[in-house]
């Protein structure tokens, strides 16, 4: 099966087809930075991680370049707020995004331009339209005219005739249309400011990531990406500038993930409600906001609640303890041996072949961990070379869609030292008391004294402690 990516642009999946063969070029929209970022803008970077991860696994040579907007109205309000200089607004927040994404375990893009290093490309750009009469001046500010170009619209499905000017369009009765948008705007006191051939001034939104893209990537790239809150206005006017310009398509494929919302409702500062990416990781680990995010296929809504997170947080226990469980069975796992493709590698390229479906693929590599840990109960001594090539196989799928997923950052055994650091930490509980407690209902069990053994388990789970019977033994690990 090959690759097929659903295009927001046509409304439909679509075979994947790069500009140029082995190479993919991909931009993503990236923080306007004037405050910290919460889980929405987390889902976004970790769903676009995931599609630069699959597609250089697969293969592929990806530029990907993903911005920061780093001069915007956003940041020169909050700067006003706070009595500081919006560069300064804008520098904290980068510093603040990087620390997120690097706890989140999210690759570095390529290139990671910001719109303030780009102010001659975005000029040139703006002069291109004027001269093409798609753009036009009033004093110092410049306007796109989006009755001028012909298909505006065609990426959100709207018409001009239909539409009413809203809460995302800037009313200004200068406009000749209330729709056109601001390519440049004309300097205002405490305001930032750069030359421009129509006087001081700074860019619109739009213009940054059209001036941004094209530097990069060219006047036709591969994938843009980013919310689907994005798709109108800035997506659609990002097309309406770089075709107006260029006379070429923007980008062929346009990919948009869906909300967050929170216990079914949209995340919103006044609902009190609006959870930030360093708060949550004080509660949960990475790879577990990792999964949650990934549970759903991208472009569907997810809902962030305490149940979808501790099942987040559970799920990712059993692939930990999966990978301790066979890595103490040091010959197993044949070292420095490359595997080959196992049915769940194959199984996981498909789903993901589907317009990156992680939900499946999420589900194929429990499904492997299951498969592993019974095969496992199973064979107490496991001898046989066919049950060890099973075992290898699966072992390294899991590897392989985990290396996708961007999860288990850390070694297995660091992973439950950090758990058992928390979990003791939090509670009044000795360890000591625990292993006894184990001991104890190993013996019960030992003696066939049923009725004890399930009041110590009742015990230790009321503890937040799970115990598993194996083959090898019973171990014990922590909900939570």
């Amino acid at each position: 099966m090959s690759l097929r990516i659903y295009n927001t642009l046509e409304r439909k999946k679509v075979p994947f087809v790069p500009v140029k063969p082995g190479k993919v070029s991909m931009y993503v929209c990236g923080p306007t930075v004037y405050d910290s970022c919460h889980i929405g803008h987390a889902r976004s970077v970790v769903v676009f991680d995931v599609i630069l991860r699959y597609f250089k696994r697969i293969g592929f040579d990806v530029t990907y370049v993903r911005n920061f907007t780093d001069v915007d109205d956003k940041i020169i309000n909050r700067a006003g707020q706070l009595g500081i200089d919006p560069i300064e607004i804008a520098e904290k927040y980068i510093k603040e995004f990087y620390a997120d994404m690097d706890n989140l375990n999210i690759e570095r893009a390529t290139i990671e331009p910001r719109a303030t290093e780009h102010i001659g490309k975005i000029i040139e750009l703006i002069e291109i339209l004027l001269k093409k009469g798609i753009a036009y001046r009033i004093n110092g500010d410049i306007f796109y005219s989006v009755e001028k170009f012909e298909n505006y619209g065609k990426l959100s499905g709207r018409k001009l005739e239909d539409m009413e000017a809203g809460a995302r369009v800037d009313i200004d009765e200068r406009k000749q249309n209330p729709f056109d948008f601001a390519l440049w705007k004309s300097l205002k006191p405490g305001e930032p400011f750069w030359d421009s051939p129509w006087g001081k001034g700074r860019p619109g939104w739009h213009i940054e990531c059209s001036a941004m893209s094209s530097a990069y990537l060219g006047e036709t790239f591969d994938i843009h990406g980013g919310g689907k809150d994005l798709v109108f206005p800035h997506h659609e006017n990002e097309i309406a500038q770089s075709e107006g310009a260029y006379g070429k398509p923007f980008a062929k494929y346009w990919i948009h993930n869906g909300f967050v919302n929170i216990n079914n409702e949209k995340m919103s500062k006044s609902l009190g409600n609006f959870l930030l990416i360093k708060d949550i990781l004080k509660s949960y680990h990475p790879d577990s906001v990792r999964l949650f995010l990934l549970s759903n296929h991208y472009r569907s809504p997810i809902d962030y609640t305490d149940k979808a997170m501790e099942e987040a947080d559970a799920g990712l226990d059993k692939i930990y303890s999966l990978i301790k469980r066979v890595e103490e069975k040091k010959d197993i796992i044949s070292k420095g041996i490359e595997q080959k493709q196992g049915e769940y590698w194959i199984r996981f390229l498909e789903a993901m072949d589907d317009d990156f479906n992680t939900a499946k693929g999420t589900g194929i590599l429990f499904d492997a961990v299951r498969h592993i840990n019974r095969l496992m109960d199973e064979n107490k001594e496991i001898n046989s070379s066919d049950i060890k090539d099973i075992i290898n196989s699966a072992y390294q799928d899991i590897s392989n869609i985990a290396n996708v997923l961007g999860i288990i950052s850390e070694k297995a055994e660091t992973y439950f030292d950090k758990k058992k650091t928390k979990f003791f930490e939090n509670r009044a509980i000795d360890q000591s008391l625990i292993d006894s407690m184990v001991k104890e209902r190993f013996e019960a069990r030992k003696a066939k004294d049923w009725k004890k053994a399930d009041e110590i388990r009742k015990r230790l789970s009321d503890m937040d402690i799970i115990i598993e019977d194996r083959p090898e033994g019973t171990v014990w690990r922590f909900n939570g």
